[in-house]
């Protein structure tokens, strides 16, 4: 991934991330290696994950991410 990720960035995860490989990703915290955010499980709600950023790939911006993930935010 060569594009800087913000918070509320969607990325899709590569197939060989690991255990949400393929997934979409809500960035939550954007990190030098890449980036921490959470996929959301349809009844289960949010699991958290870290991907480097060759296991990202930028789809685009979130409409609704998760009202404490903006809290602070401007």
């Amino acid at each position: 991934m060569t594009t800087e990720t913000n918070i509320g960035d969607v990325v899709q995860l590569s197939p060989d991330a690991g255990a949400f490989a393929a997934c979409f990703m809500v960035v939550t915290e954007p990190k030098p290696w890449g980036a921490q955010g959470y996929v959301r499980v349809p009844g289960g709600g949010d699991a958290y994950f870290r991907a480097k950023h060759e296991y990202m790939t930028h789809i685009g911006r979130a409409e609704w991410i998760r009202s404490d993930e903006t809290e602070g935010q401007p």
